[in-house]
Formats: structure tokens, sequence, C-alpha cells
């Protein structure tokens, strides 16, 4: 395909359909419904006995903001090591000091902990927060970051598209962008044309239901369902949607 579908995944189901259904990559999280926390090493060791396209995986501690505290790091940094030791294809990972500016040394740390493994290194949305998303890019592009995942700092990627297109424009050929957040079907080919980006990230999200989830106690969290998961008929549709793009 002339465009890369990752999708984001909270499960090993979720990895099974992103594969059966034709996306190329997939970035794994525990709690997506919360923005992604770093999933269990044992969720990637049994999505990688069962799915051969990429799986990069994601390092967040906690949910909230991207100003961490010495003993997050170092649990991330562990967790980093533990996915990259179980075969991960790529981190995924976001820092910024107080002032919202990216936080350099703690980048280049997991940098350099991906490089030396041979995984690729990715900032996540973190950097839709920075207070200068031209300083910010820089940085990262100095950091040996290879690729952003970002929404052109704004609440959607479609909102986004002004400066998804410059970043790309400018930045293009020293680090590659993603488009994540609210990237769907109705919107994939205005933001694929105008930014030129050809990488799009989205969770594709399906309600689904569990038997003892209501009762005396509820465990529900969203009135939509019980629990969110990779719909297959919205991504094989969305797949489908670019592949008649690409004709």
């Amino acid at each position: 395909m002339k465009y890369l579908v990752e999708v984001c995944a909270g499960s090993v189901e979720d990895c099974l359909i992103a594969e059966q259904q034709g996306a190329h990559r997939i970035e794994l999280n525990n709690a997506v419904h919360l923005g992604g926390l770093t999933p269990s090493v044992g969720t990637l060791i049994e999505a990688k006995k069962r799915v051969d396209i990429p799986i990069i995986a994601m390092l967040r501690a906690r949910p909230g903001g991207f100003y961490y505290n010495d003993v997050e790091i170092e649990t991330m940094f562990r967790d980093a090591e533990e996915l990259i030791k179980h075969g991960v294809d790529g981190i995924v990972f976001g820092f910024l000091n107080e002032d919202a500016s990216v936080d350099v040394q703690t980048t280049k740390k997991f940098v350099e902990l991906a490089k030396k493994h041979e995984v690729e290194a990715i900032f996540h949305r973190a950097y839709d927060r920075a207070n200068d998303p031209y300083e910010a890019i820089e940085a990262l592009i100095v950091c040996g970051v290879d690729r952003i995942l970002t929404s052109g700092q704004k609440p959607t990627a479609d909102q986004g598209i002004d400066l998804l297109k410059d970043l790309h424009k400018r930045y293009g050929p020293k680090i590659e962008l993603c488009v994540g957040a609210g990237v769907n079907i109705s919107n994939v080919d205005t933001i694929l044309v105008k930014t030129s980006i050809n990488q799009v990230h989205s969770s594709f999200k399906g309600w689904f239901k569990d038997p003892t989830t209501h009762g005396k106690v509820s465990y529900q969290y969203d009135e939509k369902g019980d629990y969110e998961g990779v719909s297959r008929q919205v991504l094989k549709a969305f797949i489908d949607h670019l592949e008649n793009v690409e004709k």
C-alpha cells in the first residue's frame, strides 16, 4: 500500500484483528481509554507468538501529562528493557520538562537504548503538548528519534492539518511523521492529501459486552459498552477505503 496504517491496540485480540484486516503496524498499549499506558510483557509475548507485523509498545507509567519524576522514568526504562528483551519492534515514549519543552536528557537515554538494540524510537503525542512545535521537532531530530505521532497540536488531526503540512514540508526528510487522533474514514483522504504524510494511526474503536459487567456492582466505564477494542468492521472498511484511494 502507498499508505501505512498503524493500529492502536489494547489486547492480543486487537493485534490479531489488526493483522487479519491488513494493518501494517501495531502500537500496543494498556488502558487505551486513558490515552494508553505501558502494556504488560505477557501481552507482548502472546501477541508476538500470533502476529507477524511489527509491534511497537507504549511506555507511559501513568495517565495525565508527561513531566515525570525519577522513579517514573526509571520504571519506564526498566519496562523498555523488558519489552525489548521479549521482541518489541519499537518503543513509544514522550518526555517533557515542566515548561512543556522536550526533556532532551531523558529522550536521549531512551533513544540510545532503542538504537543499542536496533528497535525504533518513537515520540508519542506528548509532542502535541510541547510549547513550541518547531523547537520540539528539531530537538527530537537531534536526539535521533525515528518518528513522531502527532495531531498537529490540535485535539484531532483534521484540525491540525496546517501544522502537519508545514512540519512534513520542513522536516520530512529528517524524521517520520505519523498522523493520529480522530483519524477516520470520513477525514483520512483530506488529511493525507493536504499534509502529504503517508502514515496514519487510529484505534478503530468498537464496543463489546461482558455478561459479568453489570449486577449489584457495575464495572462499566462508558455508556457505549462494557469495554472497548479494535472493531473488525471499522478497520476493514478503513483499509478497503484506502486501497480504493490508491487505485
